[in-house]
């Protein structure tokens, strides 16, 4: 009849931290196993060789980095690969907060540098928080229009004060003129 090590399996698998199924014991020295009944005679065993704790069983991760790294591509993500929405797969949200502060980035280093001043750099954050701009590039086409604009209102406006500067001067002249013309006209008078 077969001795039975079902204690000393459970003793060497509570002295060496494992599971039962991690316990080798010697089959050649099955009588001497059976003799250790404590915890200090099955370490004493672990010592000596015959009671040993089985190494972990390989579980290989190539394959999968294999097909990570082809995913990486843009391999096996078609149609019939997806379970979830495309919602649940990259969620909306958080494509608009990417784009979100893209955009409100832009405008802040463009106001600290002074590119536009803090009504164009308002106007345009309360367009981007309303979804007018699709990208960065977008955004930088409004700034230049917006600057152009600027610009060209500054022009007229200093064309229009050169031209009232003109009228005024103009206007100063003649009043002069005529005011000589009627101190002519009365000295003339006065001799006559």
């Amino acid at each position: 009849m077969a001795v039975s090590l079902k204690l000393q399996k459970r003793l060497a698998a509570s002295v060496l931290k494992c599971g039962k199924r991690k316990i080798w014991l010697d089959p050649n020295e099955i009588n001497e196993i059976a003799l250790a009944n404590s915890r200090r005679n099955i370490a004493r065993l672990h010592r000596d060789g015959l009671i040993i704790k089985k190494p972990a069983v390989v579980h290989s991760r190539a394959r999968v980095n294999l097909r990570n790294e082809a995913k990486r591509k843009g391999r096996h993500t078609g149609i019939g690969k997806r379970r979830g929405t495309a919602n649940a797969r990259l969620p909306f949200k958080v494509l608009w907060m990417r784009r979100t502060r893209v955009l409100r980035r832009l405008l802040k280093k463009m106001r600290d540098q002074g590119k536009i001043d803090k009504h164009i750099y308002h106007s345009l954050y309360m367009l981007a928080k309303g979804n007018q701009f699709k990208n960065k590039s977008v955004l930088l086409e409004k700034i230049h229009e917006l600057k152009a604009v600027d610009v060209k209102e500054k022009a007229l406006a200093e064309q229009a004060e050169a031209r009232k500067g003109r009228a005024k001067s103009r206007l100063e002249r003649r009043a002069a003129r005529e005011a000589k013309k009627a101190a002519d006209a009365e000295a003339v008078a006065q001799t006559n």
